[in-house]
């Protein structure tokens, strides 16, 4: 389960969207450094630079334009800014570690389908989900059967099924 969030996009994804408005700093496996206000970021890396310098492998090399888009698989390096140190994500994960994977109540709550995971999760481990039936997954039913009134023997029917 991710720490950060839905859709699944690791910590350095979640950063680099955090870092949007920023000036950053990119190398490229061509030698080329990019520096500019990051416009858009994409969950595959690709990065939309505004007012860009761009120097090159060799030296003296420097363009200034006024946009440039950079793939993603053509990233080595991204320089992002200090202030993202005291990014809320991380909060989440300090929270995430302390807990064992459940926030406490209204501290970087998640929300939707991710609080109810981690909800479920939680009950679990305590041992009492659904009314102290166990849970589901691995090892959850141990064949007792479905609960009562979920199927089972119905009344008056005698299909082969």
């Amino acid at each position: 389960m991710s720490v950060v969030g839905n859709n699944r996009v690791g910590i350095p994804i979640v950063l680099l969207h955090d870092a949007e408005g920023a000036v950053i700093t990119v190398e490229t496996k061509s030698g080329e450094l990019f520096r500019g206000l990051l416009f858009e970021a994409e969950d595959m890396m690709n990065l939309y630079l505004k007012k860009a310098v761009i120097l090159g492998p060799k030296p003296g090399e420097k363009r200034n334009v006024d946009q440039v888009y950079i793939r993603g698989s053509e990233i080595v390096f991204i320089a992002l800014p200090e202030m993202l140190r005291h990014a809320p994500m991380f909060q989440r994960i300090t929270h995430w570690r302390k807990y064992g994977g459940a926030p406490p109540e209204g501290v970087g709550q998640a929300v939707g389908q991710a609080a109810a995971i981690l909800r479920k999760a939680t009950e679990r481990r305590r041992g009492g989900f659904a009314g102290g039936r166990g849970g589901f997954g691995r090892g959850g039913g141990g064949g007792r059967g479905p609960p009562p009134g979920m199927g089972g023997p119905v009344p008056g029917h005698y299909g082969s099924r």
